[in-house]
């Protein structure tokens, strides 16, 4: 295979796969044996296999390297294979190894290999190469997996799931498979590809015989199975990963739980049939094979398995649970299915570390790494934290800070974090990445580039692009450790200082000039030196030039020819100074060298000579004024530390504490500073008007040097810091460190307030007083002290405590303060007024020899309990805070009987009550609850940290749990039980020791070596305490509001694949009485309607009065009260509890209900957002003369819900397009369209009569209700026009008799009406408590309704009184085991079956008659959004893309007979994979055919019988932003945002061709000339957002060329008149002129430079015309509105200007929120006009001669025009207009018409070269009109009345 041919298959999307499909024989296509497509290296020969019987091919050899098959031939060549499962059909020989090695490609071309082998001891992963241990052995230790193959190894199936395996362990997407090198020992028969998961023991015969819902392997990849036996007793079959590796069912916390315990949990996964759960439940389960080791074989089948597994359960069933001995210090790994039955014995098994987080690079967050299998209970946002500040400086060195080059912000290193402060606002960004301390800094002379080193060897360095953040290059040095960086000037020259592994010092020269083009740092040069360096610099004059000082020495260094040269200075009598810092001068002669001696030397590096020795010497006199000026003489003198130049002057730092500045001829001081301790540097600004000091006590500032004042920027502590404490009323942090210091903070400024001092005696532990401004502190010697903050003294001290301070908490109440120490003493006093006394000392209280941490000592937040580790370090005690009275003693050590060693605690934490509950760490690295009253234990988190948790909190409303450990903060979604989600975040480069909220609770602080302030960004609910939202069986809340491609997010939180999109959060809203009885007209109620009589029919009027006694709707299942709203709104009443616990209701009114924030489910409409308004007023033509006619639209609204119709018996199909109902005959395409709605159409709705449909579209500035129209469908009319709902309606559904039509609103509704389809009256309304996701009649029972939402089914009946009707109401929980957190869909099946979808995948069958659930199963991965059944089938769809067919016929008789029925199955008939979510679909009775819409914007045809999908209709997903046509006019191409350009037919508006170009914006798009050739040789240009050009052939169906002209996004492009030529504009304002033959950009032009170039326009000129050569004449537009024409001669690269036009800007009062461009066109009538629009600061189009040079003609404008075209036949101009209106204006009469039909911007309109057609695009959506006639005349457009 040539190069590229692979990877350009595999980029072609289908059309480039389908030679691949259904599977691919590799060894077969790449003919394998002839050896000229592969490559064979040692002992490889085909033999004779026994087993098989047939040819396989021997791999061996002594050396696995040196004896292999390799695919393709070279390293250069890609095999280009797509499909998903690798099946590698090979048998290990014996007693060898082998080593099989795969080359995968991601979607952003990353080679990723993956290696697997019996050589492997352990799982080893990096960026780029992942090794999994093969295991040959079952039962084999951890230690003892690297094992040669047994003797008895079988032929295996080895069935690779590549896109998992990326996706899981690298969070990378699968793109296509590179290469294959299989290596001795093995024998292998082939390799086959394919994206169907093939089951080997099945074949295609077994399943046509069995009707098996499974693939059968293909008959060539078929192991021969003697009669009679099993294939599982001749072969393995190895799936990897397993499912159960992907997506284990236990939560991630139990990740270091055994094998067995592992294995014993899944045992349900693998029944071969579903099992009723009853008495007898373990009787059936298969026996298992029970390991202690960390392998888990699973039980073969007897037989094939259905597909899915299916679930039943009972009432009053309860399944048994299988527990197993814990080991919590031994990890488990998964490793993949193996279905062998003899695994225990020989089987052959792949095993991998299970990897429970995997790290995912942020902006702003301290690499932050999340769950790789987010769970049911994960939470969002994730992430859910983002650094906010950092308190501190230094880490490694205080020696580094810089200056950007303008001077507005200062660079230094926090320990591992870069920190970039901005000195007016004090706004801190950061550069994160490095996992250990920053060791040295460099910023180039431009502030573009950033280099970094950390401190760990080896040493590691980065460079970053110094304006986004962006890491552009990660590299290891040659040296062990880096101390020293210097960049040159431009950038293009780093150098490095440091020492080899052998401590010898060493330099290192890397060119950087390419990194920031994508390219990689090149190591230049390295060398070995033996002279000291201290200080390392490259001059600013020549960057081949450096200068280095240090012990005695001071060199000279030269980079020429590849090596780093170097030369001393001859110091002469200073050669023994020991030198720590030097600088170049301005003057480019001098370089200037300090030492520690106080010496100052002015070298001349030219002659290489110094040339001035000063020394700075102390004052003279001991007892003279610190202002005395200092003098350079000889004698001893100070230690100077660093200095630094400027033009004028010269700054230093020395030991002394001083930074000084002198004139370069150092005559005298010019200014002075002193500091709190030695300066360690210097650096003057760009400018010269500052100079930045640090020093060794974690201080950095600047003295700025005009006023003669000092700033200090930064305060920090100096060692690790050890507690923290925040106060609320203040907002003050206090923090207490190894440095002997404590230090209080502001938290808004995170500047230091106080500081105070303790140098004998270590502080310890910290509190504040809760009410007063007191501060508590415990020290090492056992004294407790507290502090006023006002008077900044030290108000009492106790010295009961004997050792150091562990312990030191104040009750919330500020009543009481206890302290602990090492001794085991607890202390308690009275500090409610000052100063504060002891009540109460008690001995061998709390645990000895405990080490001073933040949760040693702890109050409960009611100030009635105190928890401490204590007597003993294996028990907590709790006691009253009062009394100090013991009320509980846990005894940790037993909580886990299983478990050999005894587990001890670690930290306490209580958490808010009521419940009452106590969070103990352990050391075994759980966290368990303990229930304050019993002290049992009500749950536990093993495996919290991989080493113990010193340090926890839990946030007030219980909804977040810190935790902290090493260095690394977790948080946690406490509420959820089951499987708690949980986001890591990794950022202090030592131990965090503490970690607490804010008092706000809106931020965290965590401490080590130093501080770090983090956002919360998710809202924290406060619940009061005992609320529902506070109760911990509370199901946790994380209302979204996501987007329209966050919801087609296909397996978000399904099935633990990362999300595409980070959610953002909003705040929820309390919930709302469900049923509501409103006011009566005339009452003066409140609830009256907001708008006045229309034609719009709102609540009725003249009802009777619903029952004004107040109700009550209760849960059926008698669980509990539930009680929908809040007694505090008007609807709020309750009353006594109905019969049979049901309720009545009606309502006469719409009460406002608060928006709720939108759920976490695809189901609900999510309308595009929108900034344009509809026109209220335009100009429309008379009847009978309109010119356009609307005859097709192309595109389909996939953010629609249940928005497509279809009656088989009558042949009626429509569908939705905007603001559009679209009729579609669909043997001819002939369209009908019905306009009228105003917003875009969210549902629709048809009548089982087919006389009548319904739609719905959503509020408008307009109209403050959402529009529900009633079609007549014979005649395409609307009968009528009713709203109620205030924001979106959800669904639509018609009663049984058609008699009446129920709507549902959505989530910001949250209302549903129920009308009258004969006289269109409201006749009852409710108001829903929560969104409800779905509804659907019940077919046999007209009144009978059901609807789903967050965990229950509500059953609505329709109980007639009298001329109204009341709504009774009743409520079925999903019982438990479904484990279905939200329904999301449902359908009526046979009597009485109701099937559910939940938001999990599963579907639950209930009983619609006694309101149980019997039955569930898993039909998909995601949320399932559709549900349709008739008769024996059932029809799923989910945002996972699929659509499946389920043969439910069973159910029935699995409702009356449970597992005694004949069968007990549910089967999946077919399934297909769609181009996106699911979120339509309609099927004929029978479910043969039917028609599916996804959210990629199509309808598909699905034939289950073919089992095939037809295309339908399909249209963009995204903006479309260009239409051209070809120049025979047969064909019409489109580009978008989605990145593709597509190619439609002409005459049938087919889409034929399209071409993808992922993850970036086709913006503009262009057609050849006819002068280009034949159509045989037509192409299309397009543009792209990454700036490239890309030529496709049409004929070839390929891309021709691909150029990179422009460096940004492209805008506009057009062909020459001749089409060799391409013209392209970006939106820098640039214009590039590229060959088309050759791809060269010969001419850049930039005369528009600075505002986005608009359009680009080529058209022909006679030779000579206007006074220029050439015959082309061409235009190109800008948004500053700018307009140059000139006139061009390519072939001889001659082009000059023609004209330029400019016009200012409209005024901001007159231009609308949408950004106007520039509209312009040559004339097609008239050759020497111009048209233009947005010329003038008012709405026109002008009519510019070009020879005349002046405005000829204007046409005044309602609106200002967003989009523009001429017609090329009569003298006809379309206009769109951000007011969704399209004129139409003759140019000859000035008539004009206004046509309406859009609903957003119409962005685009174009003529078709015929004249004959317009065609006119508002975002995604594209309508055709008909233009009628081909002249204008006087009469055909005329003036119309306004609209509206």
């Amino acid at each position: 295979m040539a190069k590229g041919t692979g990877e350009r298959e595999a980029g072609a999307g289908g059309r480039g796969r389908v030679w691949q499909h259904p599977f691919l024989n590799v060894f077969r296509h790449f003919k394998v044996g002839e050896w000229k497509r592969s490559t064979k290296e040692g002992d490889v020969a085909p033999v004779t296999d026994k087993t098989l019987k047939c040819t396989v091919y021997r791999i061996r050899g002594s050396v696995s390297a040196g004896n292999y098959i390799q695919l393709p031939k070279t390293s250069t060549q890609s095999l280009g294979l797509t499909g998903r499962y690798l099946y590698v059909l090979f048998r290990p020989l014996p007693a060898k190894h082998f080593v099989i090695h795969l080359d995968v490609a991601t979607e952003d071309s990353q080679v990723i290999r993956v290696s697997f082998s019996n050589l492997f001891k352990e799982f080893k992963s990096t960026a780029t190469w992942l090794q999994f241990p093969f295991i040959c052995e079952a039962g084999l230790s951890v230690k003892e997996l690297a094992s040669v193959a047994p003797s008895g190894a079988r032929w295996t199936c080895l069935q690779l799931d590549l896109h998992d395996i990326l996706l899981v362990y690298l969070n990378r997407r699968y793109g296509h498979l590179k290469s294959v090198k299989l290596c001795a020992s093995l024998l292998v028969k082939s390799l086959y590809t394919s994206d169907l998961c093939f089951d080997p023991a099945v074949t295609m015969a077994e399943a046509q015989r069995a009707k098996l819902p499974v693939t059968p392997v293909p008959r060539e990849m078929a192991f021969p199975v003697p009669k009679g036996e099993s294939w599982y007793d001749h072969y393995v079959h190895i799936r990897f990963p397993s499912d159960s590796s992907k997506a284990s069912p236990e939560p991630v916390w139990k990740s270091c739980s055994p094998p067995k315990a592992d294995f014993l949990g899944r045992m349900l996964q693998v029944l071969p049939r579903p099992v009723a759960f009853s008495n007898a439940f373990q009787d059936t389960l298969p026996s298992v094979v029970q390991m202690f080791g960390p392998i888990a074989s699973c039980q073969a089948p007897s037989v094939p398995r259905p597909l899915p597994e299916v679930s039943l359960f009972c009432e009053r069933s309860e399944v048994p649970s299988t527990s197993g001995p814990s080991d919590r210090s031994q990890e488990r790994l998964a490793g993949p299915e193996v279905t062998d039955k003899h695994a225990a014995g020989n089987g052959v098994h792949v095993s991998a570390p299970k990897p429970t987080m995997v790290p995912v690079a942020l902006e702003d967050v301290a690499v932050h790494e999340v769950s790789a299998y987010p769970q049911e209970g994960s939470f969002l946002p994730d992430p859910i934290l983002r650094l906010k500040g950092v308190i501190g400086f230094g880490g490694h060195s205080t020696k580094w800070a810089l200056w950007t080059k303008d001077g507005t912000a200062v660079v230094y290193p926090c320990h591992a974090v870069i920190v970039v402060l901005r000195i007016d606002t004090r706004e801190q960004r950061f550069f994160l990445g490095h996992t250990d301390k920053v060791s040295a800094l460099a910023l180039d002379g431009s502030s573009l580039l950033l280099a970094s080193a950390q401190a760990r060897p080896p040493s590691m360095l980065r460079l970053w692009d110094f304006h986004t953040g962006e890491c552009l290059s990660l590299f290891r040095s040659p040296a062990h450790s880096l101390c020293s960086l210097s960049f040159s000037n431009s950038g293009a020259l780093l150098c490095g200082v440091g020492k080899d592994r052998h401590g010898r010092m060493m330099v290192v020269a890397w060119g950087t000039a390419q990194v920031g083009q994508g390219g990689a740092a090149a190591l230049l040069a390295k060398v070995h030196t033996r002279v000291d360096i201290q200080a390392f610099e490259v001059a600013l004059f020549d960057e081949t030039r450096m200068a280095s000082c240090g012990q005695g020495s001071v060199q000279l260094w030269r980079l020429r020819g590849g090596q780093l040269r170097s030369c001393p200075v001859d110091l002469g009598e200073h050669r023994l100074l020991e030198l720590t810092d030097l600088a170049f001068g301005q003057d480019g002669h001098t370089l200037y060298v300090c030492g520690r001696s106080g010496h100052i030397l002015e070298i001349d590096h030219q002659r290489m000579a110094v040339r001035h020795a000063r020394c700075l010497l102390p004052t003279r006199s001991p007892g003279s004024p610190l202002s005395q000026k200092q003098t350079f003489s000889s004698g001893p003198g100070i230690c100077i530390s660093s200095l630094s130049v400027s033009q004028a002057l010269c700054a230093m730092g020395s030991k002394d504490g001083y930074l000084r500045l002198w004139p370069l001829d150092f005559s005298s001081v010019l200014l002075e500073a002193e500091h709190e301790g030695p300066v360690t540097s210097v650096c003057i600004s760009p400018d010269g008007h500052r100079v930045l000091s640090t020093t060794s006590s974690g201080h950095l500032g600047f003295l700025d040097v005009p006023s003669r004042g000092y700033s200090m920027l930064v305060r920090s502590h100096t060692a690790p810091v050890l507690a923290l404490a925040t106060e609320g009323s203040r907002g003050q942090l206090a923090t207490v460190s190894r440095d002997h210091t404590v230090r209080i903070w502001d938290l808004a400024t995170l500047q230091q307030l106080y500081d105070l001092r303790s140098d004998e005696d270590a502080p310890c532990t910290i509190a504040f007083h809760p009410t007063r401004p007191a501060l508590f502190c415990g020290f090492s010697s056992g004294a407790v002290r507290s502090f006023s903050l006002e008077a900044a003294e030290v108000l009492v001290e106790h010295r009961c405590h004997r050792g150091p301070v562990t312990g030191l908490a104040a009750s919330p109440d500020g009543s009481l303060l206890f302290s602990s120490c090492s001794w085991g003493t607890l202390a308690q006093y009275h500090c409610a007024s000052t100063p504060c006394r002891i009540l109460r000392v008690a001995a061998n209280m709390v645990c000895r020899d405990a080490h001073p941490t933040p949760n040693a000592l702890v109050v409960s937040g009611d100030s009635r309990l105190l928890a401490f580790v204590g007597p003993s370090r294996h028990v907590v005690t709790v006691m009253n805070a009062a009394s100090l009275e013991e009320l509980l003693q846990i005894d940790v050590g037993a909580l886990d009987l299983a478990n050999s060693r005894l587990d001890s605690a670690v930290a306490v934490c209580f958490g808010p009550g009521p419940p009452g509950h106590l969070l103990v760490s352990t050391s075994f690295n759980a966290i368990a609850v303990l229930d304050t009253t019993s002290g049992r234990v009500v749950r536990e988190l093993p495996g919290v940290h991989p080493v113990a948790c010193p340090s926890l909190a839990l946030s007030q409303d219980a909804r977040f749990l810190l935790t902290a450990a090493d260095r690394a903060i977790k948080v946690w979604d406490y509420p959820m039980k089951a499987c708690p989600g949980c986001q890591v975040y990794i950022g202090h480069s030592e131990p965090v020791h503490a970690v607490a909220f804010t008092p706000d609770q809106q931020q965290l602080l965590s401490v080590g070596d130093a501080i770090f302030l983090w956002d919360i960004l998710g809202p924290l609910e406060r619940s009061p305490p005992g609320s529902a939202g506070d109760s911990a069986g509370a199901p946790p809340t994380c209302e979204t509001s996501v987007d329209a491609r966050q919801l087609e997010d296909t397996v978000s939180g399904a099935n633990g694949l990362p999300r595409q999109q980070v959610p953002e959060p909003s705040p929820a809203s309390p919930l709302q009485l469900g049923i509501c009885a409103g006011s009566l007209k005339g009452d003066g109620g409140a609830f009256s309607d907001e708008e006045g009589p229309s034609e719009e029919s709102h609540s009725p009027e003249g009802l009777h009065q619903a029952s004004s006694l107040p109700m009550l709707v209760k849960e059926a299942s008698g669980a509990g009260d539930g009680v929908w709203g809040s007694p505090g709104a008007p609807w709020g009443l309750s009353m006594g509890p109905h019969p049979h616990n049901w309720s009545s209701a009606r309502s006469i009114g719409r009460a406002q209900v608060h928006p709720s924030a939108r759920p976490d489910c695809y189901r609900h409409f999510l309308a595009r957002h929108k900034t344009s308004l509809l026109a209220r007023s335009a100009s429309v033509s008379n009847a009978g003369v309109e010119r356009l006619l609307l005859k097709a639209v192309v595109g389909y609204n996939g953010n629609g819900r249940a928005n497509v119709v279809w009656k088989p018996d009558t042949g009626f199909f429509a569908y939705t397009c905007g603001c559009l109902v679209v009729v579609e005959d669909l043997h001819s395409g002939a369209q009908q369209h019905w306009l009228g709605h105003p917003e875009e159409i969210s549902t629709l709705a048809l009548s089982h009569d087919a006389q009548v449909l319904a739609s719905a579209s959503g509020c408008s500035g307009t109209a403050s209700r959402c529009h529900i129209r009633i079609w007549n469908v014979p005649g395409g009319s609307c009968r009528h026009l009713i709203s109620y709902h205030s924001t979106a309606v959800q669904a639509l559904a018609f009663s049984p008799d058609d008699e009446l039509l129920v709507t549902l609103g959505d989530y910001g509704d949250r209302t549903l009406a129920l009308w009258s389809m004969a006289t269109y009256e409201l006749l009852s309304s409710a108001h829903l408590p929560a969104p409800v996701h779905d509804m659907a009649f019940n077919p046999w029972d007209a009144g009978e309704l059901a609807s789903v939402g967050q965990g229950a089914i509500t059953v609505w009946f329709l109980r007639q009184r009298g001329t109204s009707i009341h709504l009774q109401v009743r409520q079925e929980p999903v019982p438990e085991e479904v484990g279905a957190g939200e329904l999301t869909s449902l359908c009526f099946g046979a009597t009485p079956l109701l099937y559910c979808g939940s938001s999990t995948g599963q579907v639950c069958v209930w009983d619609a008659r006694a309101g149980r659930c019997f039955l569930a199963w898993d039909a998909d991965d995601g949320e399932i959004g559709v549900l349709l059944s008739s008769g024996a089938r059932l029809v799923s769809g989910s945002n996972t893309r699929r659509v499946r067919l389920w043969a439910v016929g069973a159910v029935l008789e699995l409702r009356c007979k449970g597992s005694r029925a004949r069968s007990s199955s549910v089967l999946m008939e077919r399934e297909l994979t769609l181009d996106g979510a699911v979120v339509s679909a309609v099927f004929h009775d029978s479910m043969d055919m039917g028609v599916v819409g996804t959210t990629a914007g199509t309808l598909w045809y699905i034939s289950w019988a073919e089992g095939t999908s037809t295309r339908l209709i399909s249209g963009h997903r995204s903006k479309v932003n260009e239409v051209v046509f070809s120049p025979s006019a047969s064909h019409w191409a489109t580009c978008s945002d989605d990145g593709s350009v597509r190619v439609w037919s002409l005459a049938s508006m087919e889409l034929l061709i399209q071409f993808q170009v992922l993850n970036q914006s086709c913006l503009c798009l262009a057609w050849s000339p006819p002068s280009c050739g034949p159509p045989e040789q037509q192409q299309v240009v397009a543009g792209y957002s990454d700036g490239t050009l890309r030529v496709f052939s049409i004929a070839r169906i390929a891309m021709q060329l691909k150029m990179h002209p422009h460096r940004a996004a492209l805008t506009a492009v057009a062909y020459s008149a001749d089409g060799q030529t391409i013209l392209s504009g970006d939106k820098d304002g640039l214009v590039a002129v590229s060959r088309l033959r050759t791809g060269m950009t010969f001419r850049v032009l930039s005369d528009h430079r600075d505002a986005l170039i608009s359009t680009i326009q080529s058209t022909n000129k006679e030779y000579g015309d206007f006074g220029a050569q050439g015959a082309d004449l061409w235009l190109a537009a800008s948004s500053d509105q700018r307009i140059s024409i000139w006139a061009a001669d390519w072939p001889r690269g001659h082009c000059e200007l023609v004209d330029w036009l400019s016009s200012p800007s409209p005024t901001l009062t007159e231009v609308p929120s949408h950004p106007l461009p520039c509209l312009v066109a040559f004339c097609p009538w008239d050759g020497a006009l111009l048209v233009c629009a947005g010329l003038s600061v008012h709405p026109e189009v002008v009519f510019y001669n070009l020879h005349q040079k002046q405005v000829v003609e204007r046409i005044p404008l309602p609106f200002y025009a967003v989009s523009l075209s001429l017609s090329p036949g009569a003298h006809l101009m379309a206009i769109g207009f951000a007011e969704r209106v399209l004129r139409l204006v003759d140019c000859e009469s000035g008539a004009v018409q206004d046509f309406a039909g859009h609903d957003d911007v119409v962005q685009l309109c174009r003529f078709a070269p015929s004249a004959r057609l317009l065609f006119s695009a508002a975002h995604s959506d594209i309508l055709v009109w008909e233009v009628t006639g081909h002249r204008a005349s006087g009469g055909a457009l005329s003036s119309g009345p306004p609209l509206g």
